[in-house]
């Protein structure tokens, strides 16, 4: 590709990228602030209900497909010509943006709320929520935040270079959780200031997704790293940061 052209796509890629990145994450966090009670979906009853299921599955087995190998291949030829291997990193962050966006913008409330949290109790849920998505942030930077973002692909594009994958993660949360991002994630569910039923199956669907999802992830680790993450695996547990008896099975 010339360098033109190869420039201005990973340009036009790493910003439409990063922006759909801070709009579907930002409408996430003020969505559940609320506990979902304020959103832009608007589909009558009983329909709602198959409208918001289908919005959670969307995201749900959308982003886990994505990362088969079949998936993979799909996004190594969604981007124009032969910058797709490389842009495909910035291909899947920017789709699931968009599901992220999809799922929290379009859900139709149910116009119930169980609690709110008021005065003292309010400061507690809201210093609770920002913990629980410093965590977060805390895993995403432990784990590559160029990967995780979606940067990876278009400055790997921008430098006319192939994309540098980061290493097995091992340190910082990951020496707690071999998944702290899923957990850091599933945390964000459960500390809102606001609880009515839409948040309750939006955070029993998601939380079952933290704790599925990831065993694909570790297949491919499986295949990736060899030996060296079935050591990591032995010593460090799946999901809870929890002490492990010896001896015991691997989680």
């Amino acid at each position: 590709m010339r360098p033109l052209p190869r420039i201005t796509l990973a340009l036009v890629y790493g910003t439409a990228c990063h922006a759909l990145f801070a709009t579907g994450v930002g409408t996430m966090m003020v969505m559940m602030a609320f506990g979902m009670s304020r959103s832009l979906g608007a589909v009558p009853a009983p329909w709602s209900i198959l409208a918001n299921a289908a919005l959670l599955a969307q995201f749900a087995l959308g982003h886990s497909a994505l990362l088969t190998r079949r998936g993979r291949g799909v996004l190594a030829r969604l981007a124009p010509g032969a910058a797709g291997p490389t842009l495909a990193p910035t291909t899947y962050a920017l789709i699931a943006s968009i599901q992220v966006f999809a799922l929290f913008a379009l859900w139709t409330p149910s116009g119930v709320v169980w609690w709110r949290a008021e005065g003292a109790a309010l400061a507690v849920m809201l210093a609770l929520y920002a913990a629980s998505w410093a965590i977060l942030g805390k895993a995403i930077l432990d784990a590559g935040v160029a990967l995780q973002s979606g940067a990876l692909g278009w400055v790997a594009l921008l430098r006319d270079r192939r994309p540098r994958y980061p290493d097995m993660p091992e340190r910082g949360l990951f020496r707690l959780t071999r998944q702290p991002i899923y957990v850091g994630f599933a945390l964000t569910l459960w500390t809102v200031p606001v609880w009515t039923p839409d948040q309750l199956a939006v955070a029993l669907a998601l939380t079952a997704y933290c704790v599925l999802g990831p065993r694909l992830k570790e297949r491919r680790f499986a295949a990736l790293f060899g030996d060296r993450f079935e050591a990591y695996r032995a010593r460090v547990p799946y999901w809870l940061p929890l002490p492990r008896p010896k001896g015991g099975a691997r989680g």
